[in-house]
């Protein structure tokens, strides 16, 4: 049967000797989108905060243009969901969960582009789905779920662009890329993937139309806001961007940013995105797109040489596995289709049951087993928040009536700040100071603070430095057999400050534990 006008889109038919038109249109991806959005959602209450959550809510409750090291948007996202709920953990991520479900359409739709039937679509859609920085994204809350939706959009938009030649699509890339910019610096990146593989690849008149360089105007545009913060701050982004090169962050080091492009999609999704990067560079009739491969390779080496962490380039990952699916299931429908499409269908069933384990809150939290954390770091940072602040609540009631009174928190991250943000005031704790990233300027204890609680600081020497008495009080106990950073972790009592807050804070305390 003959497909109908609304099928095809005939508008952005394919030139001659070009690539070939875009495939049929199909809702299956938008199902498995909605599916996944529900997914996440019912999954959304399990466990607990995470700690860049917290700290989100914090930098929510001091609304800026620009943070230490980030920009206002998910901050605002945060806010907005806290005052719509306060303290639902649901609702604050219902904004990821909702990105999940779109970047699922957005690969599909990528896959289209790329001349993908419908049922090549609904592949592309469920490997999505069954991705690893689909699934991460969509469940927390974080710099990395709206990076996932600007970079897929953003990649839509050139990938039409390429297909079609109508070069106004860089308006859409350039609106992308410039709301990504109010969230991190890394849509930036993606810009520079992109101008180098058109230098690399062709075609080159596109750095010179009047479109790309009015979409590119807008993106510099949104960003002023950010950057004029960064300047008129010294730039702190930079100092940021050095401590992750220097190993000091989760997922970052350069061995961990190569094991992570096996990893982050999944790796029984690396034959497809392989042969999806094969495609780009070898099909002739995608010679049109050859330079979103070189955009991939140009910008996977950036990552590994400046240490930036492994998961960066991710979405581009999604978008050589959208254009893979597109010889996958060409190979599954030749020679023996059923032993090969019983192959594709077995290890997208595989890759959906172990991400699923390994990056959903699917088992109970206290039997969490070791391997899970070992290969999600982030599942252990949202166990446990609440009984950390019993252990701080613990050492505060020990202390005597007096000291009690004008005594205060000092944390060694900003999740620990916020877990104590959140949970303490129900436990009567004082407010938690901490000098990491943004927490420094949210405030500083006051002069006469001689009586502080000590938590997560891995130096106690530089705490002698500061007071006459330093004394281990207590021990955070999580009460769940978890391996994370403050599981165990000392707490100490400090008295008798040498200086004021005000001679130390900036010069000393800010630069971290």
């Amino acid at each position: 049967m003959a497909e109908s006008v609304a099928d095809v889109d005939r508008s952005q038919a394919a030139a001659p000797g070009g690539p070939p038109p875009a495939g049929p249109r199909t809702a299956a991806p938008m199902v498995v989108g909605a599916v996944l959005t529900a997914v996440l959602l019912s999954l959304a209450g399990r466990y607990g905060y995470h700690r860049d959550e917290l700290y989100f809510l914090l930098c929510g409750r001091h609304l800026d243009w620009g943070y230490v090291d980030q920009g206002p948007l998910v901050p605002a996202l945060a806010r907005l969901a806290d005052t719509i709920a306060p303290g639902n953990l649901v609702v604050l991520r219902t904004p990821s969960a909702f990105i999940g479900g779109a970047a699922v359409v957005l690969v599909a739709a990528i896959a289209r582009q790329f001349g993908a039937d419908r049922v090549t679509q609904t592949a592309a859609a469920v490997l999505a789905a069954a991705s690893g920085i689909v699934l991460a994204g969509g469940h927390l809350l974080s710099t990395t779920s709206v990076d996932l939706l600007v970079w897929l959009a953003a990649a839509l938009c050139v990938v039409r662009m390429l297909r079609t030649g109508d070069t106004r699509w860089a308006l859409g890339a350039g609106l992308a890329l410039g709301v990504g910019l109010l969230n991190k610096p890394l849509p930036a990146l993606l810009g520079v993937g992109l101008v180098a593989g058109v230098l690399i690849a062709g075609p080159r008149r596109l750095l010179s139309d009047r479109w790309v360089l009015a979409g590119t105007g807008v993106a510099v545009l949104l960003a002023v806001p950010y950057a004029a913060w960064q300047a008129a701050h010294g730039f702190p982004q930079l100092d940021v961007a050095a401590s992750i090169a220097g190993g000091d962050s989760s997922y970052s080091g350069r061995i961990d940013a190569v094991v992570l492009q096996f990893l982050i999609i999944s790796p029984f999704a690396v034959p497809v995105w392989v042969a999806g990067l094969a495609a780009l560079l070898r099909r002739p009739s995608w010679a049109a797109y050859r330079s979103l491969a070189w955009a991939w390779l140009v910008v996977v080496t950036i990552v590994l040489v400046a240490g930036g962490k492994g998961y960066y380039d991710a979405p581009l990952l999604l978008v050589l596995t959208a254009a893979g699916v597109v010889p996958a299931v060409e190979w599954a429908r030749r020679g023996a289709p059923r032993i090969r499409q019983a192959l594709l269908v077995t290890a997208a069933v595989l890759m959906a049951a172990s991400s699923a384990v390994l990056l959903l809150p699917t088992l109970p939290a206290d039997r969490l087993p070791g391997f899970v954390v070992a290969a999600n770091y982030d599942a252990g940072e949202t166990i446990g928040w609440p009984e950390f602040a019993d252990s701080v609540a613990a050492v505060h009631r020990a202390l005597p009536p007096p000291e009690r009174d004008r005594a205060v928190v000092l944390t060694g991250n900003y999740g620990e700040a916020g877990a104590l943000a959140r949970y303490g005031p129900q436990r009567g704790l004082p407010r938690a100071y901490s000098g990491h990233n943004s927490m420094a300027t949210f405030g500083r204890p006051p002069d006469d603070a001689d009586v502080v609680i000590v938590v997560g600081w891995s130096r106690p020497d530089r705490l002698r430095a500061w007071f006459t008495e330093v004394t281990e009080a207590g021990r955070v106990d999580q009460r769940v057999d978890v391996d994370n950073d403050e599981n165990g972790e000392p707490i100490f009592v400090a008295r008798g400050l040498r200086r004021q807050w005000s001679q130390i804070w900036d010069s000393e305390v800010r630069h971290g534990s």
